[in-house]
């Protein structure tokens, strides 16, 4: 089988693939698939993605951990929104979390629809999931949350990571794939330096979270790969 591996720059363009018997890898690399990872690594049981902040409702008061964050804030009494400092050990370690993110959950939600198999990528599991991937018989397709639907860096230059380390494992890279990877090489020695000049850099700036988006770009500090099993992300044994 000739494996192959694409990039959908944003959810706006995903019903352009037909990715029913592909792998999916959502990426939201500031903040939301940074924090699922780093939460399942540090031994959430679950994370619940949902669409909208009143879905996170139907589950109060049944024992989950709530979290909301739209525009990069969180929502007003949420226990906490998708800073990866919230996801910490002590904070999440077997509890279940409800989540609902502006970008992120809406990805992972449009690609369970028809994919084969949906997974989670940051750079903080970067190693762990390309050395998963590369065992699949399967194609992938790297599905970047964007900002509110246009194209964004961060994800980007995340997707131009995995195409660069999974290159001898595959044989056909559309052309998207091929403009993250020559982005993440010119920015891999700085990716901070380089993110400087992304419009979503200025929000994060003005949301003084530097420290999260810091945290957000170290490589492979977890080897969870969460996936979507029903209803909730899991960590893929």
């Amino acid at each position: 089988m000739h494996k192959r591996i694409e990039v959908c720059l944003t959810p706006a363009l995903l019903h352009l693939y037909d990715i029913s018997e592909h792998i999916v890898v959502v990426v939201d690399v500031l903040r939301a698939t940074s924090s699922m990872v780093y939460g399942i690594d540090n031994g959430a049981t679950a994370i619940i993605p949902v669409a909208h902040v009143e879905d996170c409702l139907t589950y109060a008061g049944k024992g989950y951990l709530l979290a909301a964050e739209r525009d990069g804030e969180v929502v007003k009494g949420y226990d906490f929104g998708n800073s990866p400092f919230s996801y910490t050990r002590e904070k999440v370690a077997g509890k279940t979390i409800v989540l609902t993110t502006t970008n992120g959950t809406k990805a992972l939600h449009m690609a369970r629809t028809s994919a084969r198999q949906v997974v989670v990528g940051s750079f903080l599991n970067l190693q762990a999931l390309c050395d998963w991937l590369k065992t699949q018989d399967r194609s992938v397709l790297l599905l970047c949350a964007g900002w509110k639907d246009h194209f964004n860096l961060e994800d980007t230059l995340f997707a131009g990571a995995v195409v660069s380390k999974l290159r001898t494992g595959f044989t056909h890279f559309d052309d998207a794939s091929v403009a993250a990877e020559d982005l993440y090489l010119q920015a891999k020695e700085d990716l901070r330096g380089y993110l400087r000049k992304s419009s979503h850099s200025h929000r994060l700036e003005q949301l003084n979270i530097e420290e999260d988006v810091k945290f957000c770009l170290q490589t492979d500090l977890c080897t969870a790969i969460p996936v979507l099993t029903g209803d909730a992300l899991i960590a893929l044994q």
